[in-house]
């Protein structure tokens, strides 16, 4: 029985749980299995606790109970025996009786005073079937007798003149009852399924100076448990899948859910060029929604990228904010968090390994052999499965009987003939491994002399996870995956996982990874973690499913800040070509985050170098480099500019920094075009620290917004990466080499021209050329190379060499990481 409750408490097509059962089944573990939500016979526990402490609106009370109810009046101070109605009806009655005046008394059938209780009560109720040997005439004339058991007068005593028996309107009345808790039942379905208001419990902050290491700020802050986080901002029960304590998945019907709720307003954090060490758009990110929901009372949400664990563990470290404007608990948000890059890890390689194994099995058996494998007989049956039925219709094959194919039928269908030298997949792993770059595979003798080089990417290179983070539902998701190219065939025609059969396995590996994951800032703001494609061969942004779910979460007047990879001329100009035009979604306002650091290297200082001190020139004032960095800020606001949308510059201030270089930032950004300038202190003040930022943020949000895309995807491959290079990097042109000219053409020829243009260029100057800071001119723009990524829906051009695999430096991070064994906590992590 209980495990019948349990599955029509899953069911959303069920609404309200009826049990009729002998009575003898009834028992505490069968009326608590019931969800008290649709408990409508109100016996579980948690609707009786309700009742008892007087919220008879918000739970559902005993139909019965209810039915005795209407048919008693005017009950002040007259005295009601209950006999034989124990348990969740005894407890249901004798509150709803005390609370209309009445006195209540209580008994079992074998109670030795009950003829004296019969004789004094106005009113008898009785719960259960009363036993022969108790006469009737024990009840003195004038009582009402109400029967809540089918057979209570069915002795030959029923007809006694003296009592007036109801027993057979209430047990229709009950029926009635129980019908109107149905009813109710589903009102508050039909209620819960809308936008409700957010109910948000922010935590409180005491900034310490001098600040903290990022893992002890973490550490000092109790975070609210997810689940209470996801009832206070409107998402239901069965819409999160709980990760231990402080992470959930969040499943994808709430935007059906909600798909009529407007969406709130789309915030993009984009940067200057940086330093090497990062100029802090995660941090500005988080400062920024803890400043409009802790301060401002403003619903807010920001979606975030997952980080590898490559970096992590080699030398950039994390990517969770700092100070006290950051994602907690930062030592899970840094690591597994729910498994998604490992997820993708399992796809590629499984897709990798079919690849290898593919080439292998045809270059050692006959059209008959494969075909034999492909298409067993199982259990006396040859058929196809449904994507070898695809793949059919692909080739113009219209047959389903597997026994009815020709020869040549066979051999198309059996052979896909890759072409080993134009294989593009490659393995994964979320290490930085530099051994990996270039390996040879197929060394053993079980492979039968099928050698050739190979390479392994870190994970978040995979096209994969580009998907992940662009794909706008699971059957989206699946189409995207079997449009993946692997490789071409002899003739030049691309194979895709489709061809390989593999579809369908890739989304099952890949289905828990599509949802994304909720976790919460140090002010107990709501944060989405999900994808983290790498920014420079792939658009380096946070997932579209993150961002509308998201905007329908915060409500119409509330804030969406999601953030791109690297400075604005590569993450911004990738978010609003590919991914705007993927979501359909449109930015209201951009985030420009600049440092005074950054702005002296621009203008002629010393090179910034990561683990190095920094040079005096960095730690004392210089308006002068200030004054000449500043070009590349103004550039960067003009890049955003192209696209219509307004620009608010957050000033990222360090503490050796000197309110006068932070005046002339602001003022400088102002007259370039910028809505607004403001220096932010949310590393050391946290939300606080960020409150003139949202303000600013706001109001520009409510600006005229003329968004628009920088080309039209009809356009030659070479004209929009000619307008990348030149609109926004400032290039007077640019040179393929003859591999990239023959790349062009073969994705033209093969129909892929009208894909949107990921360059993959350095992101430590606007140019090519990572040593020429502020804003360089008249260079031309070397395309070394042209690859696609056909599922995510990009072609990515290479400006120069790109590594995909970072190695680990000479001390790395893993040196100061530790794990206390008594207490399980997490040291060195920052």
């Amino acid at each position: 029985v209980v495990d019948e409750i349990f599955k029509l408490n899953e069911d959303p097509n069920v609404q309200g749980v009826a049990l009729d059962l002998p009575e003898s089944a009834y028992s505490s573990e069968v009326l608590n299995a019931v969800k008290p939500e649709k408990d409508v016979d109100g016996l579980s526990d948690v609707n009786l606790g309700c009742l008892v402490r007087g919220d008879a609106f918000g739970c559902l009370v005993s139909p019965t109970a209810c039915a005795v109810m209407e048919v008693l009046e005017n009950l002040d101070g007259k005295k009601v025996l209950l006999v034989g109605a124990s348990g969740a009806l005894g407890a249901s009655l004798q509150c709803l009786l005390h609370r209309r005046g009445a006195m209540t008394m209580s008994c079992h059938w074998k109670s030795p005073q009950l003829q004296n209780q019969l004789h004094q009560a106005d009113v008898v109720v009785a719960g259960s079937t009363k036993p022969e040997e108790i006469p009737v005439s024990w009840i003195k004339p004038g009582t009402v007798v109400i029967n809540c058991s089918r057979d209570f007068h069915s002795e030959k005593h029923h007809g006694q003149q003296n009592s007036h028996p109801v027993g057979n309107d209430v047990c229709s009345l009950a029926v009635a009852m129980r019908m109107q808790n149905m009813v109710k039942s589903l009102e508050r379905w039909i209620q819960s399924q809308q936008y409700r208001k957010w109910d948000l419990r922010c935590l409180k902050l005491q900034p310490l100076s001098p600040v903290p290491s990022d893992i002890e700020i973490s550490r000092a802050q109790s975070p609210k448990a997810v689940d209470v986080l996801a009832k206070e901002i409107g998402l239901l029960t069965d819409e999160i899948e709980i990760y231990g304590q402080t992470k959930a998945k969040v499943r994808l019907s709430l935007l059906e859910r909600l798909k009529d709720q407007p969406d709130g307003k789309y915030v993009l954090v984009a940067g200057i060029t940086p330093t090497p060490l990062g100029e802090g758009k995660s941090t500005v990110t988080i400062g920024l929604v803890q400043a409009l929901t802790a301060h401002l009372n403003i619903n807010s949400f920001a979606c975030l990228r997952q980080p590898s664990q490559g970096p992590t563990f080699g030398v950039k470290g994390g990517a969770a904010g700092g100070g006290y404007a950051q994602v907690i608990p930062m030592e899970e948000f840094n690591l597994h968090l729910t498994g998604d890059i490992h997820a993708i890890t399992a796809a590629n390689n499984l897709l990798a390994a079919a690849i290898d194994a593919r080439i292998l099995h045809e270059n050692t058996q006959s059209d008959k052999a494969l075909y034999n494998r492909l298409v067993p007989v199982v259990n006396g049956v040859r058929g196809f499965s449904a994507i070898q039925l695809a793949r059919l219709r692909r080739l113009g094959i219209n047959k389903t009987d597997p026994s009815t194919l020709t020869e040549e039928e066979i051999s198309k269908f059996v052979r896909l003939d890759i072409d080993p030298s134009t294989i593009t997949w490659q393995r994964v792993v979320d290490t930085n491994d530099r051994f990996l770059r270039k390996i040879t595979i197929g060394q053993a003798n079980t492979e039968k002399g099928f050698v050739r080089q190979a390479q392994f990417d870190i994970a978040v290179a995979s096209e994969i996870m580009a998907i992940l983070a662009l794909t706008s539902s699971l059957a989206d998701m699946k189409e995207r995956l079997g449009k993946m190219v692997v490789a071409n065939d002899k003739k030049g025609q691309p194979v895709t996982a489709e061809d390989l059969g593999v579809t369908g396995a890739l989304a099952v590996l890949m289905k828990d990874a599509i949802k994304p994951t909720l976790m919460q800032t140090l002010e107990g703001t709501p944060v989405f973690v999900h994808a983290g494609p790498f920014a420079n061969i792939a658009h380096g942004n946070s997932s579209v499913l993150a961002d509308k779910i998201a905007l329908k979460l915060v409500g119409e007047k509330g804030f969406v800040v999601t953030e791109a990879g690297f400075g604005a001329d590569i993450g911004m100009e990738k978010f609003f070509n590919i991914k705007c035009r993927a979501s359909g979604l449109a930015p209201s306002v951009v985030v420009l985050v600049a440092t005074v650091r950054a702005l002296k290297m621009h203008g002629g200082g010393p090179n910034v170098t990561a683990g190095a001190p920094l040079k005096k020139e960095y730690t004392e004032e210089n308006l002068q480099l200030v004054a000449d960095g500043c070009c590349n800020l103004q550039k960067q606001i003009q890049i955003a500019q192209l696209f219509g949308v307004p620009v608010v510059v957050a000033l990222n201030v360090f503490k050796t920094d000197s309110p006068a270089e932070v005046d002339l930032v602001c003022e400088t950004a102002k007259r370039s075009g910028a809505f607004d300038a403001v220096p932010c202190n949310h590393w050391s003040a946290g939300g606080r620290g960020a409150v003139k930022l949202a303000q600013a943020v706001e109001k520009a949000a409510s600006q005229k917004n003329s968004f628009k895309y920088l080309y039209n995807l009809e356009l030659p491959i070479v004209e929009k990466i000619r307008i990348i290079a030149q609109k926004v990097y400032g290039a007077q042109d640019i040179e393929l080499s003859p591999a990239a000219q023959s790349q062009v053409d073969r994705y033209s020829r093969q129909g892929f021209g009208n894909l949107p243009i990921c360059m993959a260029k350095t992101h430590l100057s606007l140019s090519h050329q990572p040593e020429r800071k502020g804003v360089p001119t008249g260079f031309i723009l070397p395309i070394s190379d042209v690859r696609a990524s056909i599922g995510a829906g990009f072609i990515y051009p290479l400006v120069g060499t790109m590594s995909t695999m970072p190695g680990l430096p000479t001390r790395p991070c893993f040196y100061d990481i530790d794990l206390d064994p008594d207490t399980e906590q997490v040291k060195g992590l920052f």
